[in-house]
């Protein structure tokens, strides 16, 4: 399910209410796909362990704005433990960039255990270059954040808008690979986040579906958020 990009997209985010989902949720099904990845009521759990030093880097660049950063982080869906995901997303003058790779269990596993030998031989690009900043840096597995995401695509402009909600922190990081981790909700129920994600351009009817007086493009990070209680 993971998709590498291989140039660096657009990605505005808001934070809206119930109201403003169920008329934006209308009609953007009028105009965009399903993703042909969700289950039969149109969404998806996914559940993400990211990483960070012990000085918080990724949280204080967030913070701050830092306008080069990067986050390293371990993805599944629903609960599927076969096909497991290394992800880096970086952002670059407000642009996102996310690169990812496949990873066997038992690395994860080794990988959550902290194994200082856990990089296959063969391994991908990416994972070399977590090996390296675990060893340089201290990178760590820090906080999972889990929530349930209603997806739609539409191919001209590579357009993906979703609908998140039930934004879950992990009372335990390394419970990524438990089927039901123990969570604390960081928003309330009536709240969700929109995410609009597109290449070089947003097709004008959909940009114009999205115009709500009531909503406003902010900087909501889930991992932030997470971070907050843990």
């Amino acid at each position: 399910m993971v998709k590498n990009t291989r140039s660096f997209r657009h990605e505005c985010k808001y934070e809206i209410d119930v109201f403003s989902y169920q008329t934006l949720r209308m009609r953007l099904s009028a105009m965009m796909e399903k993703d042909s990845h969700a289950l039969a009521d149109g969404r998806y759990w996914i559940h993400s362990l990211y990483f960070d030093n012990c000085f918080d880097k990724a949280l204080r660049e967030k913070r701050d704005g830092i306008n080069r950063r990067e986050k390293f982080r371990l993805r599944r869906y629903n609960d599927d433990f076969h096909n497991l995901f290394l992800e880096k997303k970086q952002k670059i003058n407000g642009l996102c960039l996310k690169t990812g790779c496949r990873i066997a269990p038992e690395v994860c596993e080794r990988l959550l255990a902290e194994d200082p030998d856990w990089l296959p031989q063969d391994g991908h690009p990416l994972l070399h270059e977590l090996d390296f900043q675990m060893k340089s840096q201290l990178l760590r597995p820090r906080t999972l954040v889990s929530y349930l995401r209603e997806p739609y695509i539409y191919p001209v402009g590579n357009v993906r808008i979703t609908f998140d909600r039930n934004i879950q922190s992990g009372l335990s990081g390394t419970d990524f690979l438990h089927p039901s981790p123990a969570a604390v909700s960081v928003m309330p129920s009536e709240r969700m986040i929109l995410e609009v994600k597109y290449d070089s351009f947003l097709p004008s009817f959909i940009a114009d579906a999205l115009q709500l007086g009531s909503i406003r493009m902010g900087a909501f990070s889930k991992y932030a958020a997470c971070r907050a209680f843990f």
